[in-house]
């Protein structure tokens, strides 16, 4: 059965394998119902270019990262995600590929993300599941069993490496629409809810990379606060912020750091959040100020790739 999968005389596998990566990039598969290529199922937008990609990923020996790179080397992925109201109201899924995909990144890549952005994410490969912060009395609330947080590094592991109970999923993982392990699902509609932005400015991973992030603006982003804000704001969007955002950031940079100027309390609360521990050096109101502010840049990204 093995052989017959793979067989290049069988069209089935590799086409249900690239239209699964197309999904991954762009929102949406050439065949829109990519858990169902039956009778059923919806015609490919693009039937030529699926029968190719198909073909190109058997001759290529499926070489997965060679086909990750076609696709997002290619004029199609790399277009401006722009796009005219008399287009969106002509074609509002883009299934006519003539603009750029524009997102949200999966709850996992969301995390993982902050993580890497504030210097926190453990890199290293491989070894058994980590369990990452959770919510006190999750588990007990649905059974006897009792969650023991690990500590140090593995708090930091990619999301891959997240202990998944079935019945009890990670919760910030569900806010982002994680598809359910209970059964195999292959494609599931996205959601835009307030739950999800109190997710990013609540949750003690994204205030620890918060504050992380902003121990490096202040150390790696320059001297003047308008230079903190352009590197912070390029290391989430890649980019360097308009005018309209850099004067919004710097109102709430000036709004924080008056508040905690004179809260010392607040400051040394918010500072305290997570595991790892505060660089001692920085100057409690202004690292606390520049904490909300890498918040607020976060919350802007999420923002921008769910639009």
């Amino acid at each position: 059965m093995a052989r017959w999968l793979v067989d290049p005389s069988n069209p089935l596998t590799s086409r249900v394998i690239v239209n699964r990566y197309w999904q991954q990039f762009f929102g949406i598969g050439l065949v829109k119902t990519s858990e169902n290529f039956g009778v059923q199922g919806e015609h490919p937008s693009h039937p030529q270019l699926l029968d190719w990609l198909a073909t190109e990923l058997v001759r290529t020996k499926w070489n997965v990262k060679a086909m990750h790179r076609l696709i997002v080397t290619s004029a199609t992925y790399r277009q401006s995600s722009a796009v005219s109201p008399s287009l969106l109201a002509r074609d509002p899924e883009n299934r006519l590929l003539a603009r750029g995909s524009r997102r949200r990144l999966s709850g996992s890549v969301i995390r993982d993300q902050v993580l890497a952005m504030s210097g926190l994410l453990a890199e290293h490969q491989g070894g058994p599941s980590v369990k990452p912060y959770m919510p006190p009395g999750l588990w007990r609330s649905i059974s006897n069993a009792k969650y023991v947080q690990d500590h140090g590094d593995k708090l930091y592991r990619r999301s891959l490496y997240t202990y998944w109970r079935r019945t009890v999923p990670p919760p910030t993982m569900m806010a982002f629409n994680a598809v359910e392990r209970e059964v195999c699902i292959v494609r599931k509609e996205q959601t835009n809810s307030p739950l999800q932005a109190l997710t990013m400015m609540n949750n003690i991973t994204f205030i620890e990379t918060s504050r992380l992030m902003a121990e490096r603006m202040l150390r790696e982003g320059g001297k003047s606060t308008e230079d903190k804000i352009a590197f912070g704001f390029r290391l989430a969007t890649s980019r360097f912020p308009t005018s309209d955002e850099s004067q919004i950031l710097r109102d709430v940079h000036r709004r924080f750091s008056q508040r905690y100027r004179n809260d010392a309390t607040a400051a040394n609360a918010l500072l305290g959040v997570g595991e790892f521990p505060r660089d001692s050096s920085l100057n409690a109101a202004e690292l606390a100020a520049m904490t909300m502010l890498a918040s607020t840049i976060l919350n802007l990204d999420e923002t921008i790739t769910k639009e």
